[in-house]
């Protein structure tokens, strides 16, 4: 079963605003092009060098709360660098993932929602706790250019 790319966002800066795009460069010494967080400094692990979020666990989140419309909150408020859909991801760290022909990308852990939600909605993060709903972290094994409408595949 394979999935499908549904966004691309970034920060240049700590707590900067997240900017979406249509296509970027992902690499192993950058992690997101444009995005502060990627980049592997020496010394430090780069475990949460991207992060993933299926687009039905932002839904049911938003739906927990009553917000399904999805009109009180942008999937990029969440502040992860990938949206996915049509594939339930293993909650497993260590799971392989591919995107578009080149990519692949390994989850590290679950991405835990940060107090920041709760400016974006009240009971945001609570409602994105259970089952890895917050998201994934992983790390750059390949590099590759990604589109929005790529397809996705956990490697076996």
């Amino acid at each position: 079963m394979n999935g499908r790319l549904l966004g691309i966002a970034r920060h240049s800066r700590p707590r900067g605003p997240m900017e979406t795009v249509p296509h970027v460069a992902v690499t192993r010494e950058e992690g997101v092009h444009g995005d502060f967080r990627g980049a592997t400094r020496p010394g430090r692990s780069n475990r949460r060098q991207i992060t993933l979020i299926e687009v039905e666990s932002w839904e049911a989140a938003l739906a927990e709360l009553s917000l399904a419309d999805g009109h009180a909150a942008h999937w990029s408020e969440r502040r992860a660098n990938l949206l996915i859909s049509g594939l339930s991801l293993p909650r497993k760290p260590g799971t392989v993932v591919s995107i578009g022909a080149h990519l692949k990308i390994e989850i590290t852990r679950e991405c835990d929602p940060c107090e920041r939600m709760e400016a974006v909605v009240p009971g945001l993060r609570a409602a994105l706790t259970p089952d890895w709903r917050g998201g994934f972290c992983g790390r750059v094994l390949e590099d590759g250019e990604i589109a929005v409408g790529d397809e996705i595949r956990i490697e076996e």
